[in-house]
């Protein structure tokens, strides 16, 4: 006997939110499984906070229909929806104390003083917190006042929690230990995360899927790592990682392989869509910086290009290289530190960029991106 398949928690359908003539956005058709992690990324202006904000019921859609748990929300009051959200700047009351914010929610529900302080504590200690809470709010660091508004809107265990830029706002290694405490939560509890970011380190790091927004619109969407290898189109291989995108035309076409002639010479890749380009056919392929050799000597390789070095980026022990070729083309380079410290880079000369066929990815159309 076959299991029904399960409805989804979520389901936006054409979708549209207009501020006067601006449309913030248009057509958006978004269904978000029970138990999902899903991360909304995509430049300032490009709708995700909007989305959040119309699921939370701060903003009603112009058309289209929202539904949670199959019921219509279009209508239905914020402090009417079991969807708490974490804010940016965290929205703590600076007037209570840490337990006092967290019983907030339950107070709105007219629960039992009793009740109410139980609850608050067991979740302050889940989080770690437990220890602050008679303090202050405001004599929190910036980690345990994140865990509070954490501890507030989950009290109440709701089926859905809205986070908006929850960790811009904390130092990088807060960030990180804030990313395993969210993680850890959402798979324990079960509890469908939405979660917005200008980051693509932290939605990488934490969602089941991502989802890339641009002009209002969805540009992409799918699980991390085929966000990252395989963008769907230029907006996104430009948003999204380390990427080097090359345009040429195709010079030949045989099979699966491919030859381009662009501005900065002749490329070989593996045609990785059923539609192979025909000759003449302009076309664009992306290869990722991790996917890039650099050596001080000529190698033989699919694809090779001659670079003069521009500048340095480290994170940790990551650094991306930026490189330049004769007419100006940028190249950008992920490698370990280590594997730098053998370059002999302070030399200054020639640098040269190599990638295998099977490491470029061909984007959809010219037309599209």
């Amino acid at each position: 006997m076959s299991t029904p398949p399960v409805s989804p928690l979520v389901t936006m359908e054409g979708v549209d939110k207009h501020f006067g003539k601006f449309v913030a956005v248009k057509g958006l058709n978004l269904t978000i499984d029970k138990g999902e992690f899903v991360a909304i990324m995509g430049t300032s202006g490009c709708g995700k906070t909007t989305t959040l904000r119309m699921l939370a019921g701060l903003e009603q859609p112009t058309a289209g229909t929202i539904r949670i748990a199959g019921k219509l929300m279009n209508d239905v009051r914020p402090h009417e929806r079991d969807t708490p959200m974490v804010w940016q700047s965290l929205a703590l009351f600076p007037f209570l104390n840490a337990r006092e914010n967290v019983e907030f929610g339950l107070k709105m529900r007219n629960q039992q003083a009793e009740v109410r302080r139980k609850k608050a504590l067991e979740w302050l200690d889940r989080l770690g917190v437990s220890e602050f809470a008679e303090r202050n709010v405001e004599t929190l660091s910036g980690g345990q006042r994140q865990r509070v508004a954490l501890a507030r809107s989950l009290v109440t265990e709701p089926q859905l929690l809205l986070l908006d830029e929850p960790l811009s706002a904390l130092d990088a290694h807060l960030v990180i230990r804030m990313q395993s405490v969210l993680t850890k939560l959402q798979r324990e509890l079960g509890i469908t995360f939405v979660y917005v970011t200008h980051s693509q380190s932290e939605a990488f790091a934490m969602a089941d899927r991502v989802i890339i927004m641009s002009n209002g619109e969805i540009a992409q969407t799918g699980i991390p790592r085929d966000i990252y290898r395989e963008p769907a189109n230029r907006f996104v291989a430009e948003f999204v990682g380390r990427n080097n995108i090359i345009s040429g035309d195709v010079a030949k076409a045989k099979g699966k392989k491919i030859e381009i002639n662009s501005q900065i010479g002749i490329f070989k890749f593996n045609a990785n869509r059923p539609a192979v380009p025909t000759v003449g056919k302009a076309v664009t392929f992306v290869i990722a910086a991790d996917l890039v050799e650099v050596t001080r000597t000529k190698p033989k390789a699919d694809n090779v290009v001659e670079c003069t070095l521009i500048s340095e980026e480290f994170i940790g022990s990551m650094v991306t290289l930026f490189l330049e070729t004769a007419d100006g083309t940028e190249f950008k380079v992920q490698l370990q530190e280590r594997e730098l410290a053998k370059l002999d880079h302070n030399s200054g000369g020639k640098f040269y960029l190599s990638w295998q066929a099977e490491s470029a990815h061909l984007l959809p159309s010219e037309k599209s991106i």
